[in-house]
């Protein structure tokens, strides 16, 4: 039976998830600001939670309605049968996100939701699930408009770009989903060199070796619906065992990483090291404006320092300028990517980006600047004063 869902993810890849849900068998793929709707049945649901690189989350529409207060929410609340799908044993937690409702108060909201769905369970057992607002078994998104709200069961649990293995994180970390999200706009392949520069704890490394060896990226972790009643525990272990099998061998592969930090060297080390990738991945402790290229051609991504998030605008400004000749001198035939929230990145660097793509880091509205490096070619020129 078909079920309807949305999948969020970071803003700006809501094209490239619907690919890869059309690609997991999802059906009715209508791509919206910051996610993707799409219907198919449990199994799809369950595929797509182990298998998206993505997406942060997958919710099961359960109901929706029309309202005009806080009242009208509450009976839309109590309304479905969430005794079908959870039982007073679960803990839970509810969720509440607003476009344009005229609500006075979220939280109330939030309060009366939860009564209902509370007062749901007491009309049908006498007893009522626990609240836990730190780690709860189920889940509860409500999405408010203007006119209307949603409720959706959340499928994963803790959110999908929370892999299940990382161990040593750093100050301004990138999400595993924007970081696949980026290396899918990259266009670059597994047969391609892939760098680093400034890799920080790894993540880039780790979602492109993940990509060469064909690791679903769930396999290192549990999902919020292996705790509703109609987990089907055997379809899910054939699921994941196709997985695994289609797991290729760990190899060494053309990516590499480094960083001008030790620690942040060792970071990366242990997380790769967590994910099994350790032999896949060589990093070093290395300076970008000095690194060498590890091949002809390729792709280099990076991350870079921002002024509104780490270090000081001075420093910035003068290393720009440095970075722009680093890559004119020594990473001819490459692609190079940068994610930045600072407009100062490109006129700093002084060469002219083949593309700008704009990417939400979080609540951070950044662009994706791609430069195509050829010998004697790329430099902007001066402007006339």
């Amino acid at each position: 039976m078909a079920e309807s869902f949305f999948s969020p993810c970071p803003r700006g890849l809501e094209a490239a998830l619907a690919a890869e849900l059309a690609a997991l068998g999802a059906r009715d793929i209508e791509p919206t600001h910051g996610g993707v709707g799409f219907s198919g049945d449990m199994p799809t649901c369950w595929r797509v939670n182990l298998e998206s690189r993505i997406a942060t989350r997958v919710l099961w529409r359960i109901a929706q309605g029309r309202y005009r207060n806080e009242e009208d929410i509450y009976r839309i609340a109590y309304a479905p049968t969430w005794a079908r799908w959870f039982s007073i044993d679960e803990t839970i937690r509810v969720f509440v996100t607003s476009q344009r409702s005229a609500v006075k108060s979220l939280e109330f909201v939030t309060l009366r939701i939860k009564d209902a769905v509370c007062d749901h369970f007491r009309t049908i057992t006498g007893e009522r699930p626990s609240v836990d607002t730190a780690n709860p078994d189920v889940r509860i998104h409500v999405f408010l408009t203007r006119e209307a709200v949603t409720l959706y069961l959340d499928t994963s649990g803790e959110p999908l770009y929370k892999r299940g293995f990382k161990q040593a994180s750093v100050e301004a970390p990138l999400k595993e989903n924007l970081a696949a999200g980026i290396l899918q706009l990259t266009g670059w392949t597994p047969d391609e060199a892939l760098v680093d520069p400034m890799c920080g704890s790894g993540t880039f490394l780790i979602e492109a070796a993940q990509i060469a060896l064909d690791v679903a990226p769930g396999l290192g972790r549990r999902f919020g619906f292996e705790k509703l009643k109609n987990f089907d525990r055997a379809a899910w272990a054939k699921l994941r065992a196709a997985a695994e099998a289609r797991r290729k061998p760990v190899r060494e592969l053309p990516i590499f990483g480094a960083d001008l930090v030790a620690a942040q060297v060792r970071k990366a080390e242990a997380n790769l090291a967590a994910a099994g990738l350790a032999d896949c991945v060589r990093v070093m402790q290395a300076d970008i404006l000095e690194l060498d290229p590890p091949a002809e051609a390729g792709v280099m991504v990076a991350n870079p320092p921002y002024g509104v998030r780490i270090g000081e605008e001075s420093e910035l400004l003068e290393f720009y300028p440095q970075l722009g000749d680093a890559l004119k001198a020594h990473w001819a035939g490459w692609r190079c990517y940068f994610l930045s929230a600072d407009a100062a990145l490109p006129r700093g660097m002084g060469l002219k980006a083949s593309r700008r793509t704009p990417l939400f880091n979080g609540a951070l509205e950044c662009r994706l600047y791609e430069y195509r490096m050829f010998a004697g070619s790329g430099r902007e020129k001066p402007q006339d004063q």
